[in-house]
């Protein structure tokens, strides 16, 4: 979350509204505004303070139109009443709230399924407030284990532990390592090649090396990472050193896509060398924000001094997080979508997703104005930037003037080694209909002409050219 600070005496200004927001007289009570940054001297009637709250969020983007971001934004009115009345349960109450409880253990099965433990049954799992937090605790998982073969040895003043992963990965895994004092090995892009290369990883491997991270659809482009390629490249590290080291795949988004559509694609715990996965239930898991998962192959993957076992509100609760209250809608409304939809049902909707983002990167490549990096064949995400021959215009340029049309679509520098390019990146998710893609190419569309006649591309900034930062 960010951190915000207080005010300038200079942004104050007093907030006014219209009289008829009053419930009754429109001329009486109405003479003073409430304060903005401290808490007014009384109460409001909930009809004035709602008419406020919700004029200013009107200020906000369309969610809908939201490209940027892979969170759901449209669920069926069924989930959103089930949410509603789940609003007060606190998920870790599970002694008040046993029902909930249950639907959280049923979600955890059911992905160990879907992942292919070798024993769902054995395997353990967590709802998270999202992927950040469940990378977090797959990290923590890491290093106690790491730690705990290396105990002869560790902490001592020149013995550091490392994390593997590629310069793409989610801030979340530099916050891991920030936090946790690992440090953080990252494979730079090369070329083409726009994530992780599995040699590489295995070459920045050593005996601090607590993991090695494999992301199953990067946010820079959608692209998976070559996760059993990984793997490999980690057994034959192991034949060559002895170094038996662990992955963790973050599939923030692809764990909820390949079981799906890419039933052949092996990634998961059928490669022996994973121990963990995360995803977010809150992305193509169909679900409002904020769940995640995280799930271990089996409890040896899992440290048991990690679990706090703890004499809450009369029951004995083993719990592994890093948040404490929360509340339960998010875990119901997973498993509502669970029910509802099943294998077919997810398979059909990930399909049509799939299939809209590869109808709308051909369109966008038609358009001729564009090379695209990726087409929407992995996750339904697709990176596209301007063509050599324009010169007129850059990215940046797109993604502000579609703004102006309601369309979020983020524009942003690749990391290291390929700060030279500059891409827009579209998320297509469920509620993101055929429909809505022909009206984004058609304001694209209406907009190059003019982006054509430019002198000059008008960005000067290019961190300051969008709001949305990786």
């Amino acid at each position: 979350m960010p951190l915000h600070k207080g005010p300038e005496k200079s942004d104050e200004r007093p907030m006014s509204f219209n009289p008829f927001f009053g419930e009754a007289n429109p001329v009486s009570g109405m003479t003073e505004a409430p304060p903005k940054h401290r808490l007014s001297d009384g109460p409001l009637p909930p009809s004035t303070a709602y008419q406020l709250v919700h004029d200013e969020l009107m200020l906000d983007g369309n969610a809908r139109l939201n490209l940027a971001t892979f969170v759901t934004t449209w669920m069926e009115p069924q989930a959103g009443v089930l949410m509603a009345e789940c609003e007060d349960k606190n998920m870790i109450d599970k002694d008040e709230y046993p029902r909930t409880a249950e639907l959280e253990k049923r979600c955890v099965a059911m992905l160990a399924d879907l992942w292919n433990a070798p024993d769902a049954g054995a395997a353990v799992g967590c709802s998270t407030t999202g992927s950040s937090e469940a990378c977090m605790l797959a990290g923590l998982a890491l290093k106690r284990r790491w730690a705990q073969r290396n105990a002869d040895r560790y902490p001592a003043r020149d013995v550091r532990p490392n994390l593997v992963m590629g310069i793409n990965v989610q801030v979340c895994w530099e916050k891991f390592c920030n936090f946790w004092e690992v440090e953080m090995r990252q494979v730079p892009l090369e070329g083409d090649r726009y994530h992780l290369d599995p040699a590489a990883a295995a070459e920045l491997c050593d005996e601090n090396t607590i993991g090695v991270v494999g992301i199953l659809g990067s946010t820079f482009d959608g692209s998976y990472e070559p996760i059993a390629e990984l793997c490999a490249a980690l057994d034959a590290l192991q034949e060559r050193t002895g170094l038996d080291i662990p992955v963790h795949v973050d599939g923030a988004s692809g764990a909820m896509i390949a079981p799906f559509l890419d039933e052949d694609l092996v990634w998961d715990f059928r490669l022996p060398r994973v121990a963990s996965i995360n995803t977010s239930g809150h992305k193509y898991g169909l679900v409002y924000p904020g769940v995640g998962w995280a799930l271990w192959r089996d409890s040896a993957a899992l440290p048991e001094e990690l679990v706090f076992r703890v004499n809450y509100l009369g029951g004995n609760m083993p719990t592994f997080a890093l948040n404490f209250s929360r509340p339960g809608a998010q875990v119901v409304a997973q498993y509502y979508t669970f029910l509802r939809l099943g294998r077919e049902g997810f398979r059909a909707v990930q399909q049509t997703t799939r299939n809209v983002a590869r109808s709308l990167a051909e369109r966008v490549a038609a358009l001729g104005d564009f090379h695209l990096l990726t087409r929407g064949d992995e996750l339904p995400v697709f990176a596209f930037t301007t063509a050599p021959e324009v010169t007129a215009y850059d990215v940046f340029d797109v993604s502000r003037r579609m703004r102006e049309h309601g369309w979020l679509v983020p524009a942003y520098t690749f990391p290291p080694n390929r700060e030279d390019l500059s891409v827009l990146r579209v998320v297509c998710r469920n509620g993101f209909s055929t429909d809505l893609a022909e009206l984004f190419i058609e304001d694209l569309s209406r907009l190059l002409p003019e982006l054509r006649r430019q002198a000059h591309p008008l960005t000067h900034d290019k961190d300051a050219a969008t709001g949305f930062h990786h």
